[in-house]
């Protein structure tokens, strides 16, 4: 029994793991007593508010219950869940934290009150392994149907998904995947590149740059391809040296990959007049690096970012932004999969058209107002 300090998957997560895995192997049967909080924080060599953590994720799972005054047991495996009278669906999401998917999973739980069903939610802590092993479960206690926001950047289906594919399992992926037969509802993003490139040509900007996501990533690529389609329709140069890319792969690191940028940019005496950014978090990162070395939004650079995310509304210089319709896409998704729950032929690939939002940073009163004045 123990944890590794080293891993990066939370100690609680580890914990449910180790008791789990034990409750497989018949270490620990059905009915079994698995020891106080006092104990178990012991043996594992962390606190009581870890150890609660652990218990109560699996409780909710129905691998356990509990009894006031008594401890806590390893539930029967026929009394872990029981779905036939009611839907239930699961949602995989790798990054609860996550301020684009947090918004479907909004959307989606709105939906299953409704129109009463059941939503179990998995937070796979940012593991690939985990993510997988959470769709397994799902699919072990008898789930309806599944909606998978995955964060691999992988961006084709896994061997997994592409099983359920092939047994007709209903399920339905909200994150980009280039599959044509996959079940996926999602955002055009070259359309949304395009609108909001578009905009800053309208505005009056000539020399536009783009701040692309890391290498390999096909979203960014759908978004450069709006972006220079703008710009060739506009009868602009595009200059490859006012292109930037975020170095760290994954959502959790693209505000410091934006900072990064916005440190470089700062020093550079040859730079665009204005920037369309990968997405809103990265935007941010690179709105408070070009701040703190003496340039100023949207007076030194206009942005536009993309997705429309919470904070950009917030922020120093509010973001103008390309508007990700989640709403939609949570409800759509949600739609989709009752259907293909009740035996329904649907189409696989659901695109919604994204629309502009325009805030202070890509500088439109500005350039309104010095227009105006014939400046």
């Amino acid at each position: 029994m123990g944890i590794d300090l080293t891993k990066p998957t939370s100690l609680y997560n580890q914990i449910a793991d180790d008791i789990s895995s034990r409750i497989s192997k018949d270490e620990i049967k059905e009915g079994d007593l698995i020891g106080s909080h006092q104990q178990l924080a012991k043996e594992y060599g962390v606190s009581l508010i870890t150890v609660r953590k652990a218990l109560s994720a699996l409780i909710n799972k129905g691998v356990l219950y509990s009894r006031v005054g008594k401890g806590t047991f390893v539930a029967k495996k026929s009394e872990q869940v029981n779905f036939k009278n009611e839907v239930t669906i699961g949602f995989v999401l790798r990054d609860l934290d996550s301020p684009f998917f947090s918004r479907i999973l909004s959307s989606v739980a709105a939906e299953a009150s409704k129109n009463n069903f059941n939503l179990l939610l998995a937070d796979s802590d940012n593991q690939k392994d985990r993510e997988e092993s959470q769709i397994r479960h799902f699919l072990d206690i008898g789930v309806n149907g599944l909606i998978i926001a995955s964060m691999s950047h992988q961006y084709k289906a896994t061997q997994q998904i592409r099983k359920m594919q092939e047994d007709g399992f209903p399920y339905v992926m909200v994150s980009f995947v280039v599959d044509d037969d996959i079940s996926f509802v999602g955002t055009d993003h070259e359309e949304g590149g395009f609108i909001a490139t578009d905009h800053l040509i309208k505005l009056g900007y000539k020399r536009i740059g783009y701040i692309n996501g890391e290498e390999g990533n096909l979203v960014g690529e759908a978004r450069k391809k709006g972006f220079l389609k703008a710009i060739q329709q506009a009868g602009l140069q595009f200059n490859t040296n006012d292109e930037f890319r975020l170095r760290l792969r994954g959502e959790s690191f693209d505000y410091d990959s934006g900072y990064e940028i916005g440190e470089q940019f700062a020093r550079k005496n040859d730079r665009p007049e204005a920037l369309f950014i990968y997405n809103d978090l990265s935007t941010l990162g690179f709105q408070k690096a070009v701040f703190d070395n003496q340039l100023s939004v949207p007076e030194d650079i206009g942005i536009v970012g993309f997705d429309d995310i919470k904070r950009g509304v917030t922020a120093s210089v509010p973001l103008t932004t390309v508007h990700q319709p989640t709403d939609e896409i949570g409800a759509l998704s949600v739609e989709i999969l009752l259907r293909r729950i009740q035996g329904e032929s649907i189409t696989p690939r659901h695109i919604l058209k994204p629309s502009l939002v325009v805030r202070s940073s890509c500088g439109a009163k500005l350039r309104t107002s010095k227009e105006a004045s014939g400046i």
